[in-house]
C-alpha cells in the first residue's frame, strides 16, 4: 500500500492515518468538517489535499448510520482499489450496499476493537490500535487484492487481525462493548443526583464499573442505532437476572428462615456465575487470563513517585504486569497496586521496603 484515503477524521480514523503515514503510505484526510481535517493533518496524519487520482485504499471511518452512503458515494466514484469501513457494526453497512446494487468484490467491513473515552483527532494516537484485534469480514465475494490490503493496513497498525462473519461479529460486540456500556451508564445515572456526602465515598469500584460511561453520547446513539435488537435482546437476559437478584435480597430481608436462606443461595448463584464469566475475559496481550498477585503500596501524590516505584522494582529484577491506582479521599495520596507474578511478590515486596516504600498487608 503506497496511498490511502481516511474518510472520517475522528479518534479511530485519525490514530489509523497515523499509523499509516508513520509507516510511509501517503495519506489523504477529508472529513465532512473541514476543519476537523485540517487538525489532524496538522497533527502529522497526512494531507487535507484531495488525491490526484484512485488511491490504493479507502478507509471510511464515519459513524454507522452514514457509512454506506460514504462507501456508495466513493465506489461510484472509484475513489480506490478496494474499500474499508471501521464502524463498529457490520451486518447493516453491507446489507444496505448489497440494496444498492453495488459491487461488493472490492468492499470488506472491518472493525478495530481499540478506542477511548475521549472522541476527535486530537484524542488520536498512532498506536491506538497496537495489540488490539482487528475484526475483519470477508465474504465469498470478497476480492483477494482488497482483503491483503486489509491485512497490510492491520499489519502497519500493529493489531491483530480476526475473521469473522459480520452478523456473528454484531452479536459479539452487543455482548463485549455496547450493553456493557449501557450498563455503565444506567449505574453512573444513580451518581447524578446523589448526595455528596455519599458521591465522596467513591472507590476504585465504582470507577471501574463507570469509567467508560464518560464517552461521547451521541457517538453512542449512533453505535446503538445500528445495532439495536442484539443489545436489546441481551438487555432482556440482563433484565431477568436483576429481577431475580432483587427478588433474593428482598427475601434476605424476610424473618422467615427458608426465605432469607433462599435469598442467600440466589444472590450466592449470581456471583458465582460472575465469577465463571470473569475469569473467561482474556488477559495480557489477548492470551488467556493468568491470576496475579498484588502488592499494595503508599505513595505520596507527587511528581516521579510512580517513575521511582517502576525502577525500584527493575531493580529488583520483577516485571510489574499491570497497576493500579485508588486515590484517598480528602487526602494528597494514594495506594499503587502494582500486580505482578504470585513467586515474584515476596521479591517486590523485599525490595520496595528495602528502598523505604510502605507498603499495605
Amino acid at each position: 500500500m503506497r496511498t490511502a484515503l481516511v474518510i472520517g477524521t475522528g479518534l479511530i480514523g485519525t490514530s489509523a492515518a497515523l499509523a499509516l503515514s508513520g509507516r510511509g503510505v501517503v495519506v489523504h484526510l477529508a472529513d465532512h468538517d473541514p476543519e476537523q481535517a485540517r487538525t489532524a493533518a496538522a497533527l502529522g496524519a497526512g494531507t487535507d489535499e484531495t488525491p490526484d487520482g484512485p488511491v490504493d485504499l479507502v478507509i471510511v471511518a464515519a459513524p454507522p448510520a452514514h457509512v454506506a452512503d460514504v462507501l456508495a458515494d466513493a465506489m461510484r466514484r472509484g475513489a480506490a482499489r478496494g474499500y474499508i469501513d471501521v464502524a463498529s457494526v457490520k451486518g447493516g453497512p453491507r446489507r444496505e450496499l448489497q440494496e444498492r446494487g453495488l459491487d461488493l468484490t472490492p468492499y470488506i467491513g472491518t472493525h478495530p476493537m481499540s478506542g477511548r473515552e475521549r472522541s476527535g483527532p486530537l484524542a488520536a494516537t498512532g498506536d491506538l490500535f497496537e495489540g488490539r484485534p482487528w475484526v475483519l469480514t470477508p465474504t465469498g465475494d470478497t476480492d483477494t487484492e482488497v482483503l491483503n490490503l486489509a491485512l497490510e493496513l492491520v499489519s502497519h497498525c500493529r493489531a491483530v487481525p480476526v475473521v469473522m462473519d459480520a452478523d456473528a461479529h454484531d452479536r459479539a460486540v452487543a455482548l463485549v462493548s455496547h450493553m456493557p456500556h449501557l450498563v455503565s451508564s444506567m449505574v453512573a445515572a444513580r451518581l447524578e443526583h446523589a448526595e455528596e456526602a455519599a458521591v465522596r465515598l467513591c472507590g476504585q469500584g465504582i470507577r471501574d464499573v463507570t469509567r467508560i460511561a464518560a464517552s461521547d453520547p451521541r457517538m453512542w446513539i449512533d453505535i446503538l442505532s445500528a445495532n439495536p435488537g442484539p443489545v436489546a435482546d441481551l438487555l432482556t437476559d440482563f433484565a431477568a437476572d436483576l429481577e431475580e437478584t432483587v427478588r433474593a435480597l428482598r427475601a434476605l430481608q424476610s424473618s422467615d428462615e427458608d426465605e432469607r436462606r433462599e435469598g442467600s443461595t440466589g444472590i450466592a448463584d449470581v456471583l458465582r456465575r460472575g465469577n465463571a464469566g470473569q475469569v473467561r475475559v482474556p488477559g495480557k496481550h489477548g492470551s488467556a487470563p493468568r491470576a496475579y498477585e498484588s502488592v499494595t503500596v503508599f505513595i505520596d501524590d507527587q511528581p516521579g513517585q510512580l517513575a521511582r516505584i517502576f525502577a525500584d522494582a527493575e531493580r529488583a529484577g520483577v516485571n510489574i504486569e499491570d497497576v493500579r491506582i485508588e486515590h484517598a479521599t480528602g487526602q494528597q495520596a494514594g495506594l499503587v497496586q502494582l500486580a505482578v507474578d504470585p513467586k515474584a511478590a515476596p521479591v517486590l515486596t523485599a525490595g520496595l521496603r528495602e528502598r523505604g516504600w510502605a507498603i499495605r498487608q
